[in-house]
C-alpha cells in the first residue's frame, strides 16, 4: 500500500479555506485574529474556526491552527483562555514557535498535537531532537535545505516519531525564517509577531550589477520534485500563501493535487505547470531544493509575473496580438474566479443549531430536551426543583451555565421556558452537570476537558548581586583583550569551522576561560563540526543560538546559555529551557521594550543576560548576496563559498538608508543595520534584572564608529555599572551613531 503524502494548504480567510478544501487539500492551516504570524491576512474568528473544522472533517481534511508568534508576558492569560477553549474542539494540531508555548502545551494541554513552525528554523538533527523532547509531532524544515539534507533530517525525525513537512510552493524569504529582524528594526514591525513589512521586496538604489531589487527571490516551486520528496520520506507538502485570495488557493492546490495523484496512482508526472503561472507569482525556482544556489533564484521585480510569462512563452508578431492575448488571459481569470466563488458559496460553515426546551415544576426533576436537525434527546437533573433558593431559574441563569456549548460545533438557537413554572430553584451545579452530559453526547461520547489553571510563576530575582560586564569577540586578534582578567570573554564561532578547525580548537585549548558562542545556522557538516569541536575542546560552558547545539550540550552535561537568537520573550520560555534542557541562563530578546522586559520573571537558579551593545544582524541568508550586489565569478555557490569567501558590500533603500552586507569567512551572508545597538538606559532602568550586560566588539563596517581602543571601551562599560551618570554621556560620545529604538517601541 502506498504511503500517504499530505498536501497542506494555506487558509487566510473562510473563503480561502473553503477553496482549499474543494481543491483537494488534505489539511489546511489557518489563524485566528490573534496569536498568528500573518496579521495581514483576514484570518478567522473562533466561531468560524468551529464551522471550518466541521466542514473540513466532512471532506476528510484536517485543520491546523497557527499560533506561531512569540508570546509576550502580558498575553499569557489570554493565551491560556484560548487554549482552554481549543482543547474542547476537534482541531487537528497547533503550529507554534514560542518556547514558552511549547512548555505550556507539553505540560498542561497534552491533547493538542504540536507542530513546529517554519519560524523554529529547523535545519539540523539536534533541533529535531530538541523539538521532539518538547512533544512536537511534526516539524517544518527550513526552506533553504536541499533534497539530501531533507532526506537525512526526515530519517532522524522518523526515529524520533516526528513527521516532516516541506514548503513546496509560494513566496520565498531571503532570510532564514525566525531569525529575520529587518522589518522589526527598521520599521517596528516584527516578523516574529506576524507583522513583517517585507523590506526585502523593497526597491533599492541600483547596485553595481544593475539590480534594483537585490533581495527579491523568485517564488518557490517544487512542482516537478514531488517524487523526490516522497522518496525522501517527507510526510507533508506545504503551500505558502495565507495572504493570497481564494482563486489563488484553489488553483495552486488543485494543480498540485492532480500532480500528486498522477504520480502516486500512475507514476506519471505532468510537465505542464501553466496553471501555476496564471495566478500571482514572481516566476519560479527550486534552487534550494536542488542544491543549486545561484543568481537564477532572484528576479528583479517583486510584482506579478503572470503577464510577462505569457510574452515569454509566445512569440507575438505584433503589439495588437500581444494585447489580445493579455485581454483573453484576464477574461479567463475572471471566469475562473467566478466559478470558484460559486463553488465555495455552496459550502456552509454555520454551526448546527440547538433548540433547548426546559420544563419542570416544584418537587419534580428538571427536564431539558435537546433538538437538532438530526436528533433529539432528554436530560434530567438529579435533584428536584424547589421554590426556595438564591437565584430563580430563568433564561439568563440557564444560558450562563450552558453557553460553553457555543464553543463547539453547535450553537444555542433558543431556550424555550414555556413549560417551566415560575420561581423555581435548583443548585446550579446541576445545570453544570447537564451541560457536561450534553457536551459529552454532542462530542461523540468524548468527555469535555475542564479548564486548566496554570500556576503563577514566582520571580526569583535578587537584590544581593551586582551585574557584570561580559565581552563578545569574533576576531582571533581580539583574544589578546583577555588580559583584562575581571572580564569574561565569549568568542563567536563561525557557522563553518571547515577551513580553520584545528586553529580554532588550539586557540580554545590555550586561551584561559574563553567561552565558545555557537551561531544560529548550522547545516549538515557545519553542525557535525560544531559537535566535533565540543568533543575536542570539552568546554565547561557554552552560549548557543542554535537549539541543535543546545540539545547536544544538554545530553553531554555541558552548562549552556541560550543566546538572543532563540528569541526568549516570556517567563515560560525560560522555564522551558531550564526544566527541559538544564539551561543555566538566557538572553532576553533585544526586540523587547523596557515594559515588556520588566514583566518577565526569573526562574530559581537561573541567570538573565542582555546584549547592551552590538552590530544589529537584520537577516542571515544561505543565498549569495554578493552575486546580486557586486557580482561574483561563480555562477553557483559551491562547498568552498561558506568556509572561505570574504566580501563586504552595501545596499541603500529609497530613503537613503544603507545596510552592510557581510560575508565573513565561515559564515553565511548577513545584512546589518546601518547603526549599531547601544542601550545604556537599561542599566539604570532595570539594574537588578540581569546578571551580566554583554558588549559585542565584532568588527562590522556600519556607520557606527568607536573613537578609542577596545580596551578603553571595555573599561567605560565597566564604569557604567558603578552608577556614575557621567559615564552614560561618555559612552554616547565614544560610540556613535547608535540606536536603541526597539527598547522604546518593543513588539
Amino acid at each position: 500500500m502506498e504511503r500517504k503524502i499530505e498536501l497542506l494548504a494555506p487558509g487566510g480567510d473562510v473563503d480561502s479555506i473553503k477553496a482549499a478544501i474543494l481543491a483537494g487539500a488534505d489539511a489546511v492551516y489557518c489563524g485566528l485574529d490573534k496569536f498568528n504570524a500573518r496579521n495581514r491576512a483576514a484570518n478567522i474568528s473562533f466561531d468560524e474556526l468551529q464551522g471550518v473544522i466541521k466542514l473540513a472533517h466532512e471532506y476528510n481534511c484536517e485543520i491546523f491552527l497557527t499560533i506561531n508568534i512569540v508570546i509576550l508576558e502580558r498575553e499569557i492569560k489570554a493565551l491560556i483562555t484560548l487554549l482552554n477553549r481549543l482543547v474542547n474542539t476537534n482541531i487537528d494540531g497547533v503550529i507554534i514557535q514560542d518556547l514558552g508555548l511549547f512548555y505550556i502545551l507539553s505540560n498542561y494541554f497534552k491533547t493538542l498535537p504540536i507542530h513546529a513552525s517554519t519560524q523554529a528554523t529547523t535545519h539540523n538533527e539536534g533541533q529535531i531532537k530538541f523539538l521532539s523532547k518538547l512533544n512536537a509531532t511534526r516539524v517544518n524544515l527550513s526552506r533553504e535545505l536541499n533534497l539530501k539534507e531533507i532526506k537525512h533530517l526526515t530519517s532522524v525525525a522518523t526515529n524520533s516519531q516526528v513527521l516532516t513537512e516541506v514548503f513546496v510552493h509560494g513566496s520565498q524569504c531571503i532570510s532564514f525564517s525566525g531569525i529575520c529582524y529587518m522589518s522589526s528594526v527598521i520599521g517596528g514591525n516584527s516578523g516574529n509577531r506576524g507583522r513583517c513589512s517585507q523590506p526585502c521586496r523593497d526597491k533599492y538604489l541600483k547596485t553595481s550589477t544593475s539590480k534594483e531589487y537585490p533581495l527579491n527571490l523568485k517564488d518557490n516551486s517544487a512542482f516537478f520534485s514531488i517524487p523526490d520528496l516522497y522518496k525522501a520520506g517527507v510526510y507533508s507538502l506545504k503551500i505558502e500563501g495565507r495572504i493570497k485570495k481564494y482563486d489563488y488557493i484553489y488553483t495552486v492546490v488543485n494543480t498540485y493535487k492532480k500532480q500528486i495523484n498522477s504520480w502516486i496512482n500512475q507514476r506519471i508526472l505532468t510537465s505542464d505547470n501553466d496553471n501555476l503561472h496564471k495566478v500571482f507569482n514572481r516566476d519560479f525556482s527550486s534552487g534550494y531544493l536542488k542544491g543549486s544556489i545561484s543568481n537564477e533564484m532572484f528576479i528583479d521585480n517583486p510584482r506579478d509575473h503572470s503577464i510577462k510569462h505569457i510574452s515569454e512563452i509566445n512569440n507575438f508578431s505584433s503589439a495588437a496580438e500581444k494585447e489580445k492575448s493579455e485581454l483573453k488571459f484576464y477574461t479567463e481569470k475572471d471566469q475562473i474566479k467566478d466559478e470558484i466563488e460559486h463553488k465555495i458559496k455552496q459550502l456552509n460553515i454555520d454551526k448546527t443549531p440547538l433548540h433547548i426546551y426546559v420544563s419542570g415544576d416544584v418537587n419534580a426533576t428538571l427536564k431539558v430536551t435537546i433538538k437538532t436537525p438530526d436528533t433529539s434527546f432528554d436530560l434530567f437533573s438529579e435533584s428536584t426543583l424547589t421554590n426556595k433558593g438564591t437565584e430563580a431559574l430563568g433564561y439568563n441563569a440557564i444560558l450562563k451555565r450552558l453557553k460553553a456549548i457555543n464553543d463547539t460545533d453547535y450553537l444555542i438557537a433558543d431556550i424555550n421556558l414555556d413549560h417551566l413554572s415560575d420561581k423555581l430553584y435548583l443548585p446550579f451545579k446541576e445545570l453544570t452537570s447537564i451541560k457536561n452530559q450534553l457536551l459529552f453526547l454532542l462530542n461523540g461520547s468524548k468527555k469535555a476537558i475542564e479548564p486548566v489553571v496554570i500556576p503563577s510563576i514566582e520571580n526569583h530575582a535578587s537584590n544581593d548581586f551586582s551585574p557584570t560586564v561580559s565581552v563578545i569577540i569574533s576576531e582571533i586578534d581580539d583574544i589578546a583583550l583577555q588580559s583584562k582578567k575581571d572580564i569574561t570573554f565569549y568568542f563567536k564561532l563561525p557557522s563553518s569551522l571547515k577551513s580553520n578547525f584545528n586553529k580554532i580548537v588550539d586557540i580554545f585549548n590555550q586561551a584561559d576561560n574563553l567561552i565558545p558562542w555557537f551561531p544560529p545556522v548550522l547545516i549538515g557538516d557545519e553542525y557535525e563540526d560544531a559537535l566535533k569541536f565540543i568533543d575536542e575542546v570539552k568546554p565547561k560552558l557554552i552560549v548557543t543560538d542554535n537549539t541543535g547545539v543546545a540539545f547536544e550540550a544538554y545530553k553531554r552535561g555541558i552548562e549552556w546559555i541560550a543566546g538572543p537568537g532563540l528569541n526568549t520573550i516570556n517567563s515560560y520560555s525560560l522555564l522551558c529551557l531550564k526544566e527541559h534542557f538544564s539551561c543555566s541562563g538566557a538572553f532576553i530578546s533585544n526586540e523587547l521594550s523596557r515594559v515588556q522586559i520588566k514583566s518577565i520573571k526569573k526562574p530559581k537558579d537561573f541567570k538573565l543576560f542582555y546584549n547592551i551593545y552590538h552590530p544589529i544582524v537584520l537577516m542571515t541568508s544561505r543565498q549569495c548576496l554578493s552575486q546580486q550586489i557586486i557580482g561574483c565569478h561563480k555562477q553557483i555557490m559551491d562547498e568552498d563559498c561558506t568556509p572561505n569567501c570574504t566580501k563586504t558590500s552595501s545596499i541603500t533603500n529609497d530613503k537613503g538608508i544603507s545596510f552592510t552586507v557581510e560575508k565573513s569567512k565561515g559564515n553565511h551572508h548577513q545584512i546589518y543595520n546601518n547603526e549599531n545597538y547601544l542601550n545604556i538606559e537599561i542599566v539604570k532602568d532595570l539594574p537588578q534584572k540581569f546578571d551580566s550586560f554583554f558588549v559585542d566588539l565584532s568588527e562590522i563596517s556600519t556607520e557606527t564608529k568607536i573613537t578609542v581602543e577596545k580596551t578603553e571601551i571595555i573599561d567605560r562599560f565597566s564604569d557604567l555599572l558603578t552608577g556614575n551618570t557621567t559615564f552614560y554621556n561618555k559612552l554616547n560620545t565614544l560610540i556613535h551613531p547608535t540606536t536603541n529604538a526597539q527598547y522604546h517601541k518593543g513588539i
